[in-house]
Order: C-alpha cells, then sequence, then structure tokens
C-alpha cells in the first residue's frame, strides 16, 4: 500500500506545486512522472534495506539465484526513478519501468497465493489492480512524451523553450 500512497502524494503535491504558481510543474505528466520516480525510489531502496528478506521469500521457487533477482530489480527501479527526473529519459524510463512491473508480477502472484495471514491489501485482487495502476501511470507518461515530440527528439515545451530569447519569462 505504501507504494501507492507515495505514487498518488507525491503526484498531488507536485500538481498542488504547479497550481500555486511553480511553472514547470504545471503539465498532469510532469507531475506524475515526479510520483512515479518517488514511488520508485521507495521501492528500489526497500530491495536494499528493510524488507530484503521479504522481497528475497516472494521470488517463486524455480527462478534461480533469488537475491540476485532483488537486486538487480532494485537497482533497475532506482536507475529508472532517476531517469524519470530527466525529461529527455522519461519515455525510456517510464517504458522500462513498466516491462519490469510486468516481469516481477509473478513474484507478486506468488505471495498473494502462498502467503499466510496478509493483510487485505496484499491478497492477489488488490495487488492486481495496484500493479494495473502503476502499469497505467507509467504507460501514460511515456506515450504523452512519445505524443508530444518533435522531429528532433525534443518535447514540444523544450523545443519552445530553445526558442524563446534569454530574457523572455
Amino acid at each position: 500500500m505504501e507504494p501507492l500512497i507515495t505514487l498518488a502524494g507525491a503526484t498531488l503535491a507536485l500538481l498542488a506545486a504547479g497550481a500555486l504558481g511553480v511553472r514547470a510543474l504545471r503539465s498532469w505528466s510532469v507531475a506524475l512522472r515526479g510520483g512515479l520516480a518517488a514511488m520508485f525510489a521507495l521501492t528500489g531502496t526497500v530491495h536494499f534495506v528493510g524488507m530484503r528478506e521479504e522481497l528475497i521469500a516472494m521470488v517463486p521457487p524455480p527462478l534461480p539465484h533469488p537475491g540476485l533477482l532483488v537486486t538487480v530489480t532494485g537497482v533497475l527501479e532506482l536507475a529508472g526513478a532517476a531517469a524519470l527526473l530527466w525529461s529527455r529519459a522519461a519515455p525510456w524510463a517510464a517504458a522500462g519501468l513498466a516491462l519490469l512491473l510486468l516481469a516481477m508480477f509473478p513474484a507478486n502472484v506468488h505471495l498473494a497465493l502462498t502467503g499466510t495471514d496478509l493483510p487485505p491489501h496484499q491478497e492477489l485482487l488488490p495487488r492486481a489492480a495496484m500493479q494495473v495502476l502503476f502499469l497505467a501511470a507509467t504507460a501514460a507518461v511515456a506515450i504523452h512524451a512519445w505524443r508530444h515530440r518533435d522531429s528532433r527528439g525534443s518535447t514540444r515545451a523544450q523545443a519552445d523553450r530553445e526558442r524563446r530569447p534569454e530574457h523572455a519569462v
């Protein structure tokens, strides 16, 4: 549940900052990128601190080297979180994180089906619903960025900034 709270809280805080006049945060896609970055920074961090043993236990038994898999996915989540903050890399990071969510979904299913005394939000249906929401958020960031790119690969907003004189607001 913490990743969902982090995603929602950070995105709403960034949207509020945009509404209060922080020009760079006025776009929903920028706010969502920030929310996703916060969420993946949180989930990437717990691959190393706090929940590492629980995450290793989630890896389905047929997969080899669960500790290594948890380490690799944690590094990828942290790298993806950082890349979401760079507008040129954000669509690729969002797409990569969406693929990572799909790759890690079997671990979520394994936990939901084999875990005992799970809180209600850890059961299969709520877990799957959260994963769908996270996938939708990453897809929205990637699709929005790719639709708003010009022929040079820059976003329209970046191209507009580059064309403005230095003294313009």
